[in-house]
């Protein structure tokens, strides 16, 4: 295996790691669940916007976040997908921090509500859950996804060593 593979594979994991703890954080003071969920590790939904391996490394540590935290099968599965969604949605609009956060954002308020109504058949409308996902989302992926971008912005080139891929 070649050194960019390694690192790559290495990114990935490190992000996906990141990704638990942060949700288990979240979970743990309570912020996850509930009508408006605060993840901190939604604010690395910003991460594509330096690495690729943030792809893979966001849909492997929503995964393993939904499986460790209890959540239902179609929520593991839905809720990932929304994840990586908007992930590659976010590596496809780099060009642009401030367009960085809005693919998690539309990924998660168009599909976590179906998943809140349905699977776990919470009491609220889609539009109410479209609503409260949203204003969560905007608050991880928003605002707390691009004070992370800002901060890392100024060391991205030594952490991610983007020429390598």
């Amino acid at each position: 295996m070649n050194i960019k593979k390694i690192l790559f594979l290495t990114h990935a994991a490190l992000i996906a790691a990141l990704y638990v703890v942060l949700t288990m954080i979240a979970n743990a003071m309570g912020l996850a669940n509930y009508a408006i969920q605060i993840r901190f590790s939604e604010a690395l939904t910003i991460l594509p916007f330096f690495t690729p391996a943030a792809v893979p490394g966001l849909f492997a540590g929503c995964l393993l976040s939904n499986f460790l935290t209890g959540c239902a099968i179609p929520d593991i599965i839905f809720g990932s997908m929304a994840t990586l969604l908007g992930a590659v949605g976010t590596l496809y609009l780099r060009k642009s921090k401030w367009l960085a956060p809005i693919p998690p954002i539309a990924a998660n308020t168009i599909i976590i509500p179906f998943i809140l109504a349905y699977v776990y058949q919470s009491e609220g409308s889609l539009p109410y859950f479209m609503l409260t996902v949203g204003i969560g989302e905007i608050i991880s992926s928003g605002i707390l996804g691009i004070l992370l971008l800002n901060i890392l912005q100024k060391y991205a080139p030594g952490i991610f060593r983007m020429d390598i891929y």
